[in-house]
Parts: structure tokens; sequence; C-alpha cells
């Protein structure tokens, strides 16, 4: 009887102790861990969100960059660091839902050594190619790959990315064949088609400035709906019926990081994404849109994606050691 009376004395006082913590959070900067390199989608859109959240919290919000693995060293710290709420993952769907599935070995699991604190933006991806490509739009790319004799090279995000993966998919529906050349993330591979290291490139949205600079040309892109960055851009689903690829950021905290501050942050994140000039500055990278939901929605579509991308991996067939 004392110890289950010492027990209803305690919750209370853990309930209280704990809505004080988020009431005073945060007291220190606040470190913004980005899984790619500068110039990537999550990196712009990590940069955009950083100054109106650092005002509506209180604290200096510090963008670093960790690349490499597609994520996974990015994903390995945070989920390796104090779960206190000062550092957290601005990540890509592909770290929690295609990673597991393409890695023979993970230092950490995604699903459950993270936690899910916010919905950041949803886009899709560009297939684009090197001006001097001898194509004008999709369907002579589809005819020039058809008839070409030479290895034709396409870069992406990195092996097991949805960049290399929705051009596997493309590849399958197309019968078309192209080599692929990974990069360490979606911005050097667009830097690398700019150069014409490589002439053809499946890039996020962040590359639409070199599309609209003539850097790049666009032939298609990858979601259900055309991009209104490029109206006369077709989808590939518009060719090949059921076709569609759409990529979508969120923000981790550490697994074990106190639900008030989850609540808390994810309360100030979407309150930013809400912000029309939020809104304006992730559109004018090539069509991200702020995505706001729930913390119950955005893990049903965790959870839906992992079974999605786990089918298609095993149907491709990638793997890394």
């Amino acid at each position: 009887m004392r110890r289950a009376a010492a027990i209803f004395v305690a919750l209370p006082l853990i309930v209280l102790s704990q809505g004080i913590l988020a009431q005073n959070y945060p007291v220190k900067p606040i470190r913004l861990v980005v899984l790619i390199a500068p110039g990537g989608a999550p990196d712009v859109a990590a940069r955009v969100m950083q100054q109106p959240l650092s005002e509506r919290l209180g604290q200096p919000i510090v963008v670093e960059n960790r690349v490499g693995s597609n994520g996974n060293i990015a994903g390995e710290y945070v989920a390796r660091s104090a779960p206190d709420g000062y550092t957290l993952l601005f990540g890509a769907d592909s770290l929690v839902a295609i990673n597991p599935h393409v890695y023979a070995k993970m230092a950490f699991d995604p699903l459950t050594d993270l936690a899910p604190v916010a919905a950041t933006i949803s886009s899709q991806l560009i297939l684009s190619v090197h001006p001097s490509l001898p194509v004008k739009n999709f369907r002579e790319f589809l005819a020039f790959a058809r008839a070409t004799r030479a290895p034709l090279h396409y870069a992406s995000g990195g092996n097991g990315s949805q960049h290399h993966l929705s051009v596997e998919m493309l590849k399958q529906r197309a019968g078309i064949d192209l080599t692929h050349i990974p990069y360490k993330s979606g911005a050097p591979a667009a830097a690398a088609a700019v150069g014409g290291e490589v002439p053809i490139v499946m890039s996020g949205t962040s590359s639409g400035p070199l599309v609209k600079a003539g850097k790049l040309r666009a032939l298609a892109v990858t979601g259900r709906k055309r991009v209104k960055l490029f109206p006369d851009v077709p989808t590939i689903g518009e060719f090949f019926p059921g076709y569609e690829v759409n990529i979508w950021l969120g923000i981790w905290a550490p697994a074990g990081t106190p639900e008030p501050l989850i609540a808390r942050l994810h309360a100030e994140i979407n309150r930013v994404l809400a912000l029309p000039e939020v809104g304006e500055r992730l559109g004018a990278v090539g069509g991200a849109e702020p995505w706001i939901a729930t913390l119950q929605d955005f893990g049903a579509t965790i959870r839906r994606d992992y079974e999605k991308y786990g089918k298609l991996v095993k149907q491709v067939g990638v793997r890394i050691d």
C-alpha cells in the first residue's frame, strides 16, 4: 500500500516537472543536423526555417551538415545524442523508409532510435539532362535512350536513394538501359550534370534554379501532378500510368526525448511552416510545399512508405553491404 501510495504521489510530480521542462525549454542553442551537403533540398529547407524557428523558440538554431551513407551518418549521430531536445535531425524519408531495406547493417534503427517531431515539406524529383544531350523533351529522351548503343550514365544522390530507385523504376517501365553513377547527395549529383561529367541526373526540386538558368534541361517530374514552377514539364506518370515518386522531409529527435519537448517543437515548427513567406521561399527552390501534419499522420506516412519501399527494393535488387 505504501509503495502504491508513493507511486500515486510521484506521478503528478513527474507530469508537473515535465510541464515545467517544456515551459523553460529551450535555454541554449539547438543543433539542427542536416543529412546532406549544402545546397540540397533538406539543407535549403532547414535554412529557410532556421531564422523564424529561432525567433519562436528564443534561441539560435545552428544548422550542421553531416554527410554520407545516404543520411546514416547524420541519423546515427542524432540517435546517439542526448534526448534533451537540443540535437535534432532534419532528414529525408529515405533514411527511415529506404535505408533499413538496402543496408545489410545499420548502426542504429531509424524507426526505434529516432522520435518523429514534425513533417516539414513535400516535393518530387526532376529528371534533367545536360543541354548538350540531343533531346528536347521526355519523349525524345526515351527514343534516344532506346536507340543509342553507347552507355548512358545518370547521376543520383546515392545508392538506394529515391533518386536512384526512381530511375530504376523508370528503366523497368520504359525498357531503357541507363548506368548509375552515385554521388554523396543530390546537390553534387546535379553539379556533376551541370559540369558535363554525367549527361543525366535525377535530382530534387532544389535543382530548379539550375533549370531556370538553362544549365540543365528538365524533361519530366516524378509526382502525381506537375510542378508549379515548370507547368510545361510533364509527369512521368503521364507516359507510364501509376508511376509516382514523392519525397518528403521531416524533423526527428533522439528516442526518449520527453513528449512535452516534442509537442513544443511540433507546434512551433507547424507555425513556422504556416508563415506565407516560408511557403514562398520553399516554393522558389523548385516546387517544394510546406507539409503541416499531426504527429499521428506523420507516423502513419512513415510506416506506409517503409512498407512501399521495402517491396520496391526487393524488386530492384538494391543491396549495400
